[in-house]
């Protein structure tokens, strides 16, 4: 064990203060150089253990505790933050790298936290520092919905700092670990509900879509790997095998495909399949079991790494052509060939196709439900993959790369593929997708929990062929059926715009009418005859109380003035007396 550790949080912090005054052709290097140490940190000098206790007032905080899940999961967030950074090199915008290298260190933060107030600490400045990489798109739609996601993660906040408070009265202990599920009290619950909020789990996910939607182009990248992966770390080391999560992830699953095969913008689509992923992720969690948990962590890992590509590539498609809807792409794969060959790596790899990483994790948490005896996940699970081939590689490359052409001209002309950083950043992402798929055991000995399982079984590998196979017959069978259309799907968040309408409605409506009438009573009955009888007094004041005071004060003073005309007679007499007096008394004596 080593005494001294250095938070890989805090190079990123220190980065981010620093870069505004770096200049000139430094300024790239050192741009890189910033997360670069931070994953070295992570992968090098990040032993097992507790690091950075301090003391603050009665509780001891722990910025420090190392064990395999959390390492797991630093190793993959600091990964990204490193292709995040790249993807972003050719932008000139301080404050944009600023505001991710917070993001990265918020989220590293509350990985390798030890107990509840760092975890609180870390989740705000998550929470404070992402909405910029909404609001830096700098869109009348942007700045509306960084706003929305900064009241939605501020609620969720709330209650799981409610959660905090009530299970420190309750037990004395600040501590960050399993909570005891089986019997489960209410900051149980609350502590629950604030983790969900960053996991998107229904029904507190209608901020997913919107916000990854209209983040800039490179913000998009970061925020598709932290928030809600972050949140599925917090929910394995402290909710492990709540059952009820494992109905909320099914849910999750299935609808995020049905969202995700009705969108006509393609990255609204990758963040609908965000909340589809998630879903197998929450299940792992709620069966609980070792391979369940391993499954839960290995596709979080994955995800994050193909996620970040396929939002790196519509992203790319974006910020070449500054269009982001099906109904105005189409016949781009000649334009831009290398962006379409990293975009289908990273499609294969959600897909779950033989040698790319999602093959490999995503098949534990299926298998963990039929371990268990839970029939009705596996097969709701496995009818979820065949919706997400669908959408992500059938529909997202057909109608973005191939297929009609609905761009217009002026879109096309713009079409190329982007510059070399961005290139070089997917194709990072690329090689991992398939380094994971390949050779399972660089990411297999990462996992908390000793792995026996082999996804490359000739059961495992034909069921997945079949799967493909039936869905993409459906596909050509049905093609002309999901052809883009600009429309608007509703969900959840309907009954959140219903209900803040309801309110606004009753605020101008009955509650400003009351109000009115309110008014109008006391204006009658209590101000007009407060004023009458402020008049009154006013007058009685001047005319009573001031003219008694004043004509005796102009008596008094009169009297005075007669008295000192007395007295001042009366001493000038004086004088003069004394005076003749004594001049009579020297003619007396000298004579």
């Amino acid at each position: 064990m080593i005494d001294f550790w250095i938070h890989p949080a805090l190079i990123l912090i220190v980065g981010a203060l620093i870069l505004p005054f770096v200049k000139g052709k430094p300024k790239k290097a050192f741009i890189v150089l910033v997360p670069l140490l931070a994953f070295l940190d992570v992968w090098q000098f990040c032993p097992k253990g507790v690091f950075g206790v301090v003391q603050f007032m009665d509780w001891q905080l722990t910025f420090g505790r190392i064990d395999k899940l959390s390492l797991v999961f630093a190793y993959v967030m600091s990964l990204v933050g490193i292709i995040g950074t790249i993807y972003s090199l050719h932008q000139d915008d301080d404050l944009q790298q600023i505001a991710a290298w917070f993001y990265v260190a918020g989220s590293l933060g509350v990985i390798l936290a030890g107990d509840y107030l760092v975890i609180f600490l870390f989740s705000e400045m998550m929470a404070f520092s992402s909405v910029f990489l909404v609001w830096f798109r700098r869109t009348p739609k942007s700045i509306t919905t960084g706003f929305r996601y900064l009241l939605v993660h501020t609620v969720g906040g709330l209650i799981l700092l409610a959660g905090f408070v009530l299970r420190y009265k309750a037990t004395g202990d600040l501590s960050f670990g399993l909570l005891d599920v089986t019997h489960p009290h209410l900051y149980t619950y609350l502590i629950m509900m604030g983790f969900m909020v960053n996991a998107a789990v229904p029904p507190f996910h209608s901020w997913l879509p919107d916000t990854y939607a209209e983040a800039s182009v490179t913000g998009a990248v970061f925020m598709c790997a932290l928030t809600t992966k972050t949140a599925i770390y917090t929910l394995i080391r402290c909710l492990a095998g709540m059952h009820v999560l494992i109905i909320l992830g099914v849910i999750m699953a299935l609808v995020g495909v049905i969202y995700a095969v009705l969108e006509n913008d393609s990255r609204r689509l990758l963040a609908w399949s965000i909340m589809s992923q998630l879903g197998y992720m929450v299940c792992g969690v709620g069966i609980g079991t070792e391979l369940a948990i391993n499954g839960a962590v290995a596709h979080a890992f994955a995800h994050i790494l193909y996620k970040s590509l396929l939002f790196m590539g519509c992203g790319s498609v974006l910020y070449m052509t500054g269009k982001s809807k099906f109904t105005d792409l189409g016949g781009l794969y000649r334009k831009m060939p290398r962006t379409l060959v990293y975009t289908m790596v990273g499609a294969l790899s959600m897909a779950a196709l033989p040698l790319f990483s999602g093959f490999v994790t995503k098949s534990m948490i299926i298998a963990a439900g039929f371990e268990e005896h839970m029939y009705w996940v596996g097969f709701s699970l496995t009818m979820a993959s065949a919706g997400t081939f669908l959408y992500v590689c059938l529909k997202l490359p057909y109608l973005m790369f191939f297929g009609e052409c609905r761009a217009s001209e002026e879109t096309m002309d713009k079409a190329a593929d982007p510059p070399w950083n961005m290139q070089l950043a997917m194709a990072i992402g690329a090689f991992f997708c398939i380094f994971i798929g390949s050779y399972t055991p660089y990411l297999y000995n990462m996992l908390p929990y000793a792995n026996k399982f082999n996804a490359y079984t000739p059961m495992h590998i034909s069921e997945t062929m079949q799967v493909v196979a039936f869905t993409a017959l459906a596909f050509y069978l049905l093609r002309k059926k999901i052809l883009p259309t600009a429309q608007i799907s509703l969900d959840l968040d309907w009954f959140y715009r219903m209900g803040g309408r309801g309110f606004f409605w009753l605020a101008k409506a009955p509650c400003q009418t009351i109000d009115n009438w309110v008014g109008e009573i006391y204006r009658v009955i209590g101000l007009v005859p407060l004023m009458i009888t402020a008049k009154f007094w006013s007058w009685f004041d001047w005319h009573g109380i001031d003219g008694v005071v004043d004509g005796s004060a102009k008596s008094v003073y009169g009297t005075g003035g007669v008295v000192r005309k007395a007295q001042t007679t009366l001493q000038y007499s004086i004088f003069w007396a004394t005076a003749i007096c004594g001049v009579l008394l020297m003619l007396y004596v000298f004579t």
